[in-house]
């Protein structure tokens, strides 16, 4: 049941408001009981199937955070840990692994692909939150039904963004005061984030899978249709995924919970450590925390800390997908952090003007092998970039205009927090909303809703 589909925004989530105000002015103590049991109804609306394994996976984390309390054992953090990465790595990367030793061996090992249960790389990286801050001190102990919401609460439980322990804990307990405001900007928020996914994610996604499946089909996409592929895959994958950010948000805040920003203007970043200050935020904050000073950070010396970037951002392309193009694509990110160590290790610096399509260029070339299913489809796009594709299959007049209006707003517009925040006090902004939010309703009525490119990883 995503987002931008009829039956969430028509039937589910007025039920669950009506009932979830009913709760607060009859039963104000059930609160989080009935959050969580929304959140359960929600996965189950979506996969039924995998929801004894999301109750076990809260129960048994949480389980292990209080047999630490009381203990004191850090083997039992440990053990959890494991068997959550287990779990992971059994529904997602079995198969991948395989794969591996079949290559290297020639073994001839049969592939074996599991469902994939919905959100479940979230919800590991959840658990290894509040494990690893109940250890170092930093996150509170939660009942069960603070932790049931903090692992699952529906609006972020699909594509994050991450949550800290320490971040939601307090909202659960003391939820931000109900107000005509609050509704506005969590309405507004909701509408900026269908909107880009509907009319801009789903727009440039009709000009450019085509020529991505073409390419993974053994056609040579021309410079046109594989500039447009190249340059149409990175918008769509910014307006989709911080569309649902934006939705994410604006739902969370509907129930009186504040998320995190997890966009700011990524492409307007002039340099890939600004980049990563902006895009998928929780997760760079999350990298950052738990794998990059684990192993040393800038602490022990350059050499120690450009391996750190590196494993660390080739470890954070395999957790978005089962595929080395994956890998790839995050040991790219890593080497160009270190290159920006060294830079600024030599004190030499770059003009704004210079940094900013430089940034921008490296991150749109870098997305290829992350969309690509494959490498021999990431090198056809590349040769296509270069002029040695002569198949002008999917190239479209027609994608320009919308792919400049969208690069536009993208790096030069507000984000939607900003933009609502200025027009929360206007009534041209109410009006505004209502027409929009018809408008998507229209769309997503006539089936054109497509799935949330994060919702596979």
């Amino acid at each position: 049941m995503p987002f931008n589909s009829l039956p969430f925004l028509l039937l589910f989530l007025p039920l669950a408001l009506g009932l979830h105000a009913l709760c607060i002015a009859r039963r104000p103590g059930w609160r989080v009981a009935w959050l969580a049991a929304l959140s359960v109804a929600f996965y189950a609306w979506w996969d039924l199937r995998f929801v004894p394994l999301l109750g076990a996976s809260v129960a048994l984390n949480w389980l292990a955070g209080e047999a630490w309390r009381r203990s004191g054992r850090g083997s039992v953090l440990t053990a959890a840990i494991v068997l959550d990465l287990g779990l992971l790595g059994l529904f997602k990367y079995l198969g991948f692994l395989a794969g591996l030793v079949d290559a290297a061996t020639g073994a001839d090992i049969p592939l074996v692909t599991l469902a994939l249960p919905l959100g479940i790389s979230f919800f590991t990286f959840q658990h290894i939150a509040y494990l690893v801050d109940l250890r170092r001190g930093t996150a509170a102990p939660m009942g069960l039904l603070d932790y049931t919401v903090y692992t699952a609460f529906f609006p972020r439980v699909i594509a994050g963004p991450l949550v800290r322990p320490a971040e939601l804990l307090g909202q659960l307990r003391a939820p931000e005061p109900a107000s005509a405001d609050r509704s506005a900007r969590a309405v507004m928020l909701l509408t900026a984030g269908l909107a880009k996914k509907v009319f801009l994610g789903d727009g440039l996604g009709g000009f450019v899978d085509p020529v991505w499946a073409a390419a993974a089909a053994g056609g040579q996409p021309g410079a046109a249709a594989a500039w447009q592929a190249t340059i149409g895959y990175a918008l769509q994958l910014y307006f989709d995924f911080s569309g649902y950010t934006d939705m994410a948000l604006g739902l969370a805040l509907l129930f009186g919970i504040v998320l995190p920003d997890n966009f700011r203007a990524p492409y307007r970043a002039a340099s890939i450590q600004d980049f990563w200050r902006r895009w998928h935020i929780t997760l760079s904050l999350f990298l950052r925390d738990y794998l990059y000073i684990p192993f040393g950070g800038s602490r022990h010396g350059l050499p120690r800390q450009i391996l750190a970037l590196l494993a660390t951002m080739a470890l954070g392309g395999l957790w978005h997908g089962a595929g080395l193009t994956f890998v790839a694509w995050g040991a790219a990110h890593g080497l160009a952090l270190g290159l920006h160590v060294l830079w600024r290790r030599a004190g030499l610096s770059m003009p704004e003007a210079a940094g900013l399509p430089a940034t921008l260029a490296f991150v749109c070339l870098a997305w290829v092998p992350f969309r690509a299913p494959d490498f021999s489809t990431a090198l056809t796009v590349y040769r296509g970039l270069l002029g040695l594709g002569a198949d002008a299959a999917g190239a479209s007049a027609a994608f320009w205009p919308l792919a400049a209006g969208a690069a536009a707003l993208a790096i030069l517009g507000p984000t939607a927090r900003e933009a609502v925040a200025r027009a929360v006090p206007h009534a041209w902004a109410a009006a505004a909303t209502a027409l929009v939010l018809a408008a998507i309703l229209l769309q997503v009525g006539n089936d054109a809703n497509q799935a949330f490119l994060y919702a596979r990883f």
